[in-house]
């Protein structure tokens, strides 16, 4: 088996797996000589996906299905859109955008272009946005209509390709164009898993953010890791709380969970984070696996788990350590243990517990170092497998 086939192998080993012992056994990461994860994978599950990719709600009452075979549609008119603005393999795109359909759309589109993606927080300031441009060498900018004005501030003399999305802005072309472009999209590019897919801009502290690059290979076939750590199955609703911009909106609502071949949940939620409204979410469309970071988990705890009627069926955190108390607290509200996972933007999940091991609050992975998680060490091979690549 080469290509895709060995991709989708390795990912039904550990989707399917019954434990961690048998997965450690018997996994391996696939080799790949062309990939395109959007055209050579995602696109082959319009036909056999009857469940949802995306479900979409917010607190206006807008609820909205996207099958698989409609996001593959609107993500091919989302490459015609770009291709048509003159962008091509390699060209920058700087997405800047709430969770919303339109995201995966483009984020999906622009792969099949083969463009690199710069994802950006809502939050950026003016100056934050000049950055990206600059150091990001952005060919083009996709953004909300309501963050416009920010960014038109920061590009006065620049001749950069400008596109909006839900709404409408003035020297922006409308993203509702699309609907006019062809839902058919060819190329003839080549693509390899050394080929630059995303770039992020870590957060700063003392210093500027620095770039992290990641390739098709690197995040599309690495997050197998991250779909095996939540333990998605195929028709799982998933709803991980992250905002795009961050590397864990990659992780955890994009490729984690489409390579299971599951349903994202986005939940666009207006004004200051409610607890109240996110459990309210999860029960009323019975999400099976749920991703928050600590202090999302803190939040939740102030409501009454037990009085709640959730099918969850597996619970995980990451982002910094989660005191065992909440864990505790979690498991007496809900049965449930929450699993912790560490991985970071220049990598995929590289140590945690697994489905099915047994959690010891206050530590992370295997006990003895000859235990290390056979994930993280499969991970480091295949990153280093891309880099002799590239050489």
């Amino acid at each position: 088996m080469s290509g895709v086939k060995e991709f989708i192998a390795a990912r039904d080993l550990l989707r399917d797996a019954q434990n961690y012992a048998y997965a450690k056994e018997h996994f391996s990461w696939p080799r790949v000589d062309h990939f395109n994860w959007a055209l050579d994978y995602f696109d082959t599950l319009a036909d056999n996906c009857v469940h949802p990719a995306l479900l979409y709600v917010d607190d206006t009452g807008i609820e909205e299905k996207v099958s698989y075979a409609l996001l593959k549609q609107r993500s091919n008119k989302a490459a015609n859109v770009l291709k048509n603005q003159g962008l091509r393999k390699g060209d920058r795109v700087l997405l800047m955008m709430p969770s919303c359909v339109e995201l995966f759309e483009i984020f999906l589109g622009a792969m099949k272009l083969g463009c690199v993606i710069i994802p950006a927080s809502t939050l950026l300031t003016e100056d934050d946005v000049v950055d990206r441009i600059v150091r990001g060498k952005t060919k083009a900018i996709v953004s909300s209509a309501e963050l416009t004005s920010r960014i038109e501030r920061s590009t006065k003399t620049s001749s950069l390709s400008k596109i909006v999305v839900r709404g409408n802005a003035q020297g922006w072309l409308s993203y509702e164009d699309a609907d006019a472009a062809s839902s058919d999209f060819k190329t003839s590019d080549t693509f390899y898993p050394r080929d630059e897919l995303l770039i992020y801009f870590t957060s700063g502290t003392t210093a500027k953010p620095k770039l992290v690059l990641q390739t098709h290979g690197s995040y599309p076939i690495g997050h197998l890791t991250t779909m095996y750590w939540i333990g998605l199955k195929r028709s799982d609703l998933h709803y991980n709380i992250s905002a795009p911009g961050w590397a864990k909106y990659a992780y955890s609502t994009i490729f984690g969970v489409l390579n299971a071949e599951a349903t994202s949940l986005l939940y666009n939620y207006s004004g200051k984070f409610s607890a109240k409204n996110v459990l309210d979410t999860v029960e009323r469309y019975g999400v099976r696996t749920l991703c928050a970071p600590p202090t999302v988990w803190r939040l939740l705890l102030l409501e009454n788990l037990k009085a709640r009627h959730l099918a969850l069926r597996e619970l995980v955190s990451a982002g910094e350590p989660l005191n065992p108390e909440i864990i505790e607290k979690v498991h007496s509200g809900t049965g449930l243990t929450i699993r912790e996972g560490f991985g970071q933007t220049e990598s995929t999940l590289q140590v945690g517990f697994f489905p099915g091991m047994k959690v010891k609050p206050g530590s992370m992975g295997l006990e003895r170092s000859d235990q290390f998680p056979f994930i993280a060490k499969e991970l480091w091979r295949f990153r280093l497998a891309l880099r002799d690549q590239s050489a």
